[in-house]
């Protein structure tokens, strides 16, 4: 492109030059995460995926949208921009594996007010390394500069993820009954949510990111910004070969509002807190912010970010599997009988 034809433009505040470069620079990024199926590069209008459906009776596409929330700005807070990517490819991959679907691509958008090169090829590469770790195809994505929208070094990303699962086999929870049990698998810490309040609450502790998390020998900003664990590999492992009646990804919302979307109007969940551990963070939030657990519990995955509910035959075998694959589970509760205006979630602290 001719750079004067840009001039215009680039005095409004919008440097077409450097989003071709950053094109250039992550292209070959993007290419590494191809799979069987990507008919098209990136560069063009809309990118094109021909899905497998061998062996399917009846093929369904999984939709799910999300974005990162008020975590970027903790990236900002601690200049570390690697791994919010894969927080964004998470969010939306663990959601539509709750409906038993393998990941096919993704697509991301990233607005800024002023393009950063260098910051914004940190950002894909976490997506890229997002999307491996999902099994799915970077399809393609969107940047957008927005001078005015965002105070200078600021940012924003949402993400889209398309799966497919055979119809026979779509999880919904329509068959969890009671006597089920419940697994939970281990999060990584906070994930990606409750973020502004975990901002107030750093902010007004005085604490700095190169600190250690009490209980710890880690740093406030190394656990701040621990990625999302992305469960596809153990979603995959366990629908292979075991039933699984209902899933659920514990994001906003923490147990309270997440459990009973695969719940039936007449069964609750019953939840045994003590039954799991409780990474670090939590407790060292909870007393800072003078916070209960219940109150934890409405908003933090307070070290489970993954549920699994399955019969007690299945339970059992499915728990020596994850340890096989070195990933932390517990059996954190069963499903009961509901009563009449009883929580749909109730947890039990002793």
């Amino acid at each position: 492109m001719s750079v004067s034809r840009s001039d215009a433009y680039t005095s409004a505040g919008v440097n077409i030059n450097a989003g071709n470069e950053l094109v250039a620079r992550i292209k070959d990024m993007v290419a590494s995460t191809q799979t069987h199926g990507v008919l098209s590069d990136i560069g063009g209008f809309g990118g094109l995926f021909r899905p497998d459906i061998t062996g399917m009776q009846s093929p369904v596409l999984v939709s799910g949208t999300d974005g990162v929330g008020t975590k970027l700005k903790m990236a900002s807070l601690f200049n570390r921009h690697d791994t919010v990517g894969i927080d964004l490819v998470a969010m939306s991959v663990n959601d539509c594996l709750v409906l038993g679907a393998k990941p096919l691509f993704f697509l991301d958008y990233f607005s800024c007010g002023e393009l950063d090169v260098d910051l914004a090829a940190t950002v894909v590469g976490g997506i890229v390394e997002g999307c491996r770790q999902s099994g799915c195809t970077l399809l393609g994505g969107e940047t957008a500069e927005m001078p005015g929208m965002y105070a200078r070094g600021d940012y924003d990303l949402a993400g889209f993820c398309v799966g497919i699962v055979d119809g026979p086999r779509i999880v919904d929870g329509s068959t969890i009954s009671v006597g089920d049990v419940i697994i939970g698998l281990a999060s990584s810490g906070l994930h990606s949510n409750g973020y502004s309040l975990v901002r107030r609450i750093y902010e007004e502790s005085g604490v700095k990111g190169d600190d250690i998390v009490p209980g710890t020998d880690r740093t406030f900003a190394d656990v701040l910004l621990t990625p999302t664990v992305i469960y596809a590999d153990q979603v995959k492992s366990i629908m292979r070969d075991l039933p699984i009646k209902g899933m659920v990804h514990i994001t906003g919302g923490g147990f309270y509002d997440n459990i009973p979307r695969v719940l039936s109007p007449s069964v609750c969940a019953n939840i045994r807190f003590n039954s799991w551990e409780h990474p670090a963070i939590f407790d060292w939030i909870r007393e800072q912010g003078n916070l209960t657990w219940p109150e934890m519990l409405q908003i933090f995955n307070c070290g489970i970010g993954y549920i699994m509910i399955t019969d007690r035959a299945t339970a059992d075998d499915m728990l020596p599997r994850f340890k096989s694959m070195h990933t932390e589970a517990w059996e954190i509760g069963t499903i009961v009988r509901r009563k009449e205006h009883q929580e749909q979630v109730e947890i039990s602290f002793d």
